[in-house]
């Protein structure tokens, strides 16, 4: 029997509680512990692997340069890439190219001497073969591969 002099009446029992955190913060800290070390716990990657039988195929190049050239004394040549095309195939050869690509994007340089006549005609050419972005170079400009 507990006796009070205060008047206050009989104080009841307390529960101090920083003990039973810091048990309960341990307890979590090694569930953790033993989680992350148990080997099926972790993600397994799967990479996909290339065929070895399929042979490498040779990419497009990425950049897309249409070359309007001055010939000697008669209309401009046309290449792409290089490549010497001419003025009727020009139409089918940039659909073809563009048909699978997801950039549409080409470059169109100019010689000096060419009227822009038949710059704008290729330019008009392939927005007809779906290209959405046409930059123009001037002679001394080089994209990086050439």
């Amino acid at each position: 029997m507990a006796f009070s002099m205060a008047g206050g009446g009989p104080s009841g029992p307390q529960i101090n509680v920083t003990p039973l955190i810091d048990v309960l913060l341990t307890l979590i800290i090694m569930f953790m512990l033993v989680v992350s070390m148990d080997p099926e716990y972790g993600e397994k990657a799967q990479i996909p692997q290339p065929n070895p039988d399929k042979a490498e195929t040779v990419s497009q190049p990425r950049t897309v340069v249409i070359e309007v050239v001055m010939a000697n004394g008669q209309a401009p040549a046309v290449k792409i890439n290089r490549q010497d095309v001419s003025w009727q195939d020009l139409d089918t050869q940039l659909a073809r190219i563009y048909l699978s690509r997801v950039e549409k994007v080409a470059f169109v340089r100019g010689d000096a001497d060419v009227d822009f006549q038949y710059v704008a005609d290729v330019i008009d050419r392939a927005h007809h073969a779906g290209v959405l972005r046409i930059g123009l170079m001037t002679k001394g400009q080089q994209l990086p591969g050439e």
